[in-house]
């Protein structure tokens, strides 16, 4: 084989691995927004896992001791459209928080 022709192979190689390398950090954030899923968390614990605001936002307020249900759906919906958590109340074991799913 010649000198070129190893050359060029050895570069061809390169670009791929490289590719191969950077395609899946691209891929890293994978939030999924507007798809009417999130996630209740007390402090660093996952309660409720990617479930339907209206899901979550009965879970929070029964967590926090809250009646108005639908104040926390707006929240709910809110973390879905923006991706931004929202915290619904403090408790001893740590913050009932609403997350998007991932």
């Amino acid at each position: 084989m010649s000198v070129l022709k190893k050359t060029t192979a050895a570069a061809a190689g390169s670009l791929f691995l490289l590719g191969a390398i950077a395609g899946p950090s691209q891929a890293a954030d994978n939030t999924t927004l507007n798809d009417g899923l999130v996630s209740v968390t007390v402090g660093d614990i996952t309660v409720e896992d990617a479930v339907d605001v209206n899901v979550a936002a009965s879970v929070a307020a029964t967590l926090c001791d809250v009646a108005d249900i639908g104040s926390i759906a707006v929240l709910g919906e809110a973390v879905d459209a923006t991706g931004t958590e929202q915290t619904v109340c403090d408790t001893v074991t740590g913050p009932v928080t609403i997350v998007n799913n991932k």
